[in-house]
């Protein structure tokens, strides 16, 4: 059994349950296989004074075992909003005596990294420390957003370089890598998975009232209903999607998510008269997520940018079609007006693309089939591949 090492900031905690989730899910499937071993270090960042938000982050044990895998909490310094250039040097600091120790244990064959960035750098660190081959993953906004930035983009360009293998989740996003100077035949297209299982679609007829019950929130059986899934901040597009709902007389939309957008959205929605109908539902179960979305009528999500969002995945598992922007992988999942629609990121746009697929409800059979590609088995299969011929080249 070989041993991957995966450095990931993206990760689930019992501090934050739901942060990086599909990270967890992709590497727990992994392992699953049999055939890789998988060890995990989620480094903790934590100011010289851990107090607020921090204070759960800094009571989390350093080694826990969660879904089959070992995961490792190493602690290093975090300035934050200022310190974000040293985070991949103070990350590597951090690990890797750790790493060495695990090596020593049982032997590791390659450092993977699940986000670019700090993950990427950090990892490349590890990796040339360690004489190991190594794979960085890009995700989406380590791109549109990090590679913006001179400093980060340079520390990414220096990984990639040093990388035997790279991934991406959508072919837009390996095009964006490439075009960030990143050598175009390391790229290799790995999409998210998904729990077939939990998303597909529900048609109890109660279901609503259902969610009225669980949630706290008022769900007509009459109403449309919208969803928006992400995290509540400018580049998701809540804001669109609230004054959208301005042209969309009854329509109820239920925000799925916490951000530091909300004070503002919150106020968005009672300044347009729309607070009656704009619902604030948080982070929620995962169970009940596709009992949500199998309740709505469209999911929208008008994001500025995106990878490929495991939101579109999931709201077409369940039967829900979506509207989005012609952002990322976008075009990868909305192949045609059975998946939804692609318009622009305004207002106006958003409401035309609901209204359209209000009027002409696709089956939600057909819209389920087009997710049937994506299984969590389908892309720890595709990992393991990745990484048996970076270990055969190394």
């Amino acid at each position: 059994m070989k041993h991957v090492l995966s450095l990931a900031t993206l990760y689930p905690s019992p501090a934050s349950p739901r942060f990086g989730i599909f990270v967890a899910q992709s590497l727990e499937a992994l392992a699953q296989r049999g055939d890789w071993r998988v060890s995990v270090i989620n480094p903790i960042g934590l100011p010289p004074l851990a107090l607020g938000r921090y204070r759960p982050l800094a009571d989390l044990p350093q080694r826990a075992e969660e879904g089959g895998i070992t995961v490792h909490r190493p602690r290093f310094t975090l300035i934050p909003r200022i310190g974000a250039r040293r985070n991949a040097a103070a990350i590597a600091r951090a690990a890797l005596p750790l790493v060495r120790q695990i090596h020593a244990a049982t032997p590791i064959d390659l450092i993977d990294a699940q986000f670019f960035f700090p993950d990427g750098p950090a990892a490349a660190i590890i990796a040339k420390a360690m004489g190991l081959p190594l794979s960085i993953k890009a995700r989406g906004s380590d791109i549109t957003y990090w590679g913006k930035q001179d400093f980060a983009r340079r520390q990414m360009l220096e990984a990639a370089e040093a990388a035997e293998g790279l991934l991406a989740v959508s072919r837009d996003l390996a095009q964006r890598m490439a075009a960030m100077g990143m050598a175009p035949d390391k790229i290799t297209l790995h999409y998210t998975g998904l729990d077939r299982d939990r998303f597909r679609p529900l048609a109890h007829p109660q279901l609503r009232r259902q969610l009225t019950r669980e949630l706290g929130l008022p769900l007509p059986d009459a109403a449309p209903l919208l969803v928006s899934v992400g995290a509540l901040i400018e580049r998701k597009g809540q804001a669109i999607a609230i004054a959208a709902l301005a042209d969309l007389p009854e329509a109820r939309l239920v925000l799925v998510g916490k951000g530091e957008d909300e004070p503002r959205l919150r106020a968005r929605a009672a300044g347009l008269g729309l607070a009656e109908r704009v619902l604030f539902a948080g982070v929620i179960d995962h169970d009940v997520m596709p009992l949500l979305l199998s309740a709505a009528d469209v999911m929208v999500l008008p994001s500025a940018d995106e990878g490929l969002a495991n939101a579109w995945v999931e709201a077409l598992a369940c039967g829900t079609p979506v509207v989005t922007c012609d952002v990322g992988g976008a075009r990868e999942l909305i192949t045609s007006e059975v998946a939804g629609r692609l318009v622009a990121r305004t207002p106006e746009a958003v409401a035309e693309g609901v209204r359209a697929l209000l009027a002409s409800p696709p089956p939600r059979e057909a819209v389920a089939a087009l997710a049937d590609g994506f299984s969590w088995q389908a892309n720890a299969a595709a990992l393991a591949a990745h990484y048996e011929g970076l270990v055969a080249r190394a």
